[in-house]
């Protein structure tokens, strides 16, 4: 059975996932589901719901800093030209997680936004899998975990050489870039996603 939108103790009603910890509760109200533009946000997100794979969304928004240093703001170009030496960097860096196939796949998709470019970019091309909005979920019971519109987008994206990119990953990225809206009927932020 899943849990209906909670009301904090500021009187705000949220998901229940955004309740709580106040960094949950600034990504949720200022962040979470909310249109981003620009190759660069969005190589962001793609890299960050890669890593969060197996571990808690907490740890990585608090780690956030630490990559988006790593990874030169996710400038794709800079991220591309990596090598041994930065892989070898960026394992030391206790700041991020440090898990080579994550890394790893972080450099392959830099190199693989670059080439999308020559095909309208990476935005436009995760906007493309964008499905009719849907009926608001009540609770948390009522969000999948995956979509059609995720699976097509995950096999779309392996096919230009990105790695990570799983059903469930870009299901996560949907949801936080808007592409998907599954705040929960009786959040406030519910209707905000792009």
């Amino acid at each position: 059975m899943g849990i209906a939108a909670i009301v904090g103790d500021d009187g705000v009603a949220r998901c229940p996932w955004g309740a709580g910890d106040p960094v949950n509760l600034a990504y949720h109200d200022t962040e979470w589901g909310m249109r981003v533009s620009g190759e660069a946000a969005h190589l962001e997100r793609l890299t960050l719901e890669a890593f969060q794979s197996g571990l808690s969304w907490l740890t990585i928004l608090n780690k956030r800093p630490a990559f988006r240093a790593a990874f030169a703001d996710f400038d794709a170009d800079v991220v591309a030209g990596y090598g041994p030496a930065d892989v070898e960097r960026l394992m030391a860096d206790a700041g991020i997680v440090r898990n080579l196939r994550k890394v790893e796949a972080a450099i392959a998709n830099a190199r693989a936004a670059v080439a999308l470019r020559e095909q309208g970019g990476l935005e436009a091309f995760l906007w493309s899998f964008r499905p009719e909005p849907g009926p608001a979920p009540v609770t948390t019971a009522d969000v999948p975990t995956t979509s059609p519109e995720s699976v097509a987008m995950s096999k779309a994206l392996k096919k230009l050489g990105f790695a990570h990119v799983g059903p469930t990953t870009m299901y996560a990225l949907m949801e936080a870039i808007g592409i998907v809206d599954d705040h929960l009927a009786g959040c406030h932020r519910r209707g905000s996603a792009g």
